[in-house]
């Protein structure tokens, strides 16, 4: 059993009469993915090398802490690149963009640095090699999602998005000898394959990807929670409710069994209530969630008598992504701070 240093701080606060086997069930692999790992840096070596403001097209991740944080320290969300100055520096979020975004950064002269998941850009070739070899692509994913955005545009008139069972009906090709799948990166795999299932009983003939989309990280992520959300009176899920792989977490959690799961931004969002007749709390966070979140949730648990903590390991991730290459190029010329181009 492992005790975080957190939560063993608060061990002996725990309120008089407090049932003794009340524990946490904490879920390893959880967290920060590689991919957001990178687009995080990025714009934080983005802000030291050329300095404040830098222009982020879209939430860089899809987190209200980080976020909050990076606009305190001179990032500017915007939602479309018209609202970026004219030649100034822009980085795309690590859902990726369509071709079409690019073209238009291009058309403003503006300076980019694309801070796109290597997986989602793995789709995107995908997309743009079966669409040369003329297949009719079937995109999982979720509308308006700017990863299913992105994907999207490489191929608008091949690509059609199944999002809801009904999607299903409504989808038609052109060959059904000729027609592929492939997935938004971040969704439930449970609820891709059931979709899967769905168009294979249309297009009997219908390809797989030649990998798995899912991203590996949404994966673990998923089958930690799995592994521990029958013993759970109640999973709590740090992430914010515009990712959709946080959100999963939740579905995942009640489908694998927990009595109870809720998606929250901080610790303070937790509801005293839920903990009524509470035993065993599970507690994982979504891919773009700092584990700071998590330490807080910890402590707000331990405060309450949930001080012993047991981690529960499915995965050992070890995944690391490169830096952008323009990025990398102007680290390495100028190492010492801003350059001050705009």
């Amino acid at each position: 059993m492992t005790t975080s240093p957190q939560a063993a701080d608060h061990a002996d606060q725990d309120r008089p009469g407090a049932a003794s086997n009340k524990r946490v069930l904490l879920a390893k692999p959880r967290g920060y993915c590689a991919g957001v790992d990178r687009a995080v840096i990025t714009v934080e070596k983005a802000l030291e090398t050329y300095g404040p403001p830098v222009y982020v097209r879209k939430e860089i991740v899809h987190n209200k802490h980080v976020v909050e944080t990076l606009r305190e320290r001179g990032v500017i969300f915007v939602e479309e690149t018209d609202e970026v100055p004219e030649g100034a520096l822009v980085v795309f979020s690590a859902h990726g963009v369509s071709p079409a975004v690019h073209a238009e950064a291009e058309s403003r002269n503006l300076r980019t640095i694309d801070a796109t998941c290597p997986l989602v850009t793995k789709v995107h070739k995908e997309v743009n090699r079966f669409a040369r070899e003329d297949y009719d692509i079937l995109l999982i994913g979720h509308e308006g999602h700017e990863e299913v955005e992105g994907t999207s545009g490489e191929a608008p008139d091949r690509v059609q998005l199944v999002d809801k069972p009904e999607d299903v009906d409504k989808v038609a090709v052109r060959d059904p000898s000729k027609v592929v799948w492939l997935s938004q990166t971040t969704l439930s795999v449970d609820e891709t394959m059931e979709r899967v299932d769905q168009l294979k009983g249309r297009f009997p003939d219908l390809q797989a990807p030649p990998s798995d989309d899912i991203c590996y990280a949404t994966s673990n992520r998923q089958v930690a929670v799995k592994a521990m959300a029958s013993e759970c009176d109640l999973v709590l899920v740090v992430g914010s409710q515009n990712s959709s792989n946080s959100k999963r977490l939740v579905e995942v959690a009640l489908q694998a069994g927990a009595s109870d799961s809720h998606l929250i931004d901080y610790a303070e969002q937790i509801d005293e209530s839920w903990l009524d007749g509470v035993t065993t709390v599970g507690v994982t966070s979504g891919a773009s969630v700092p584990d700071v979140l998590v330490m807080q949730v910890l402590d707000f648990l331990a405060e309450r008598g949930w001080g012993d903590v047991e981690e529960v390991t499915t995965a050992n991730e070890k995944i690391a992504f490169a830096l952008p290459p323009e990025l990398r190029k102007d680290l390495r010329d100028n190492p010492n701070g801003p350059k001050g181009v705009r």
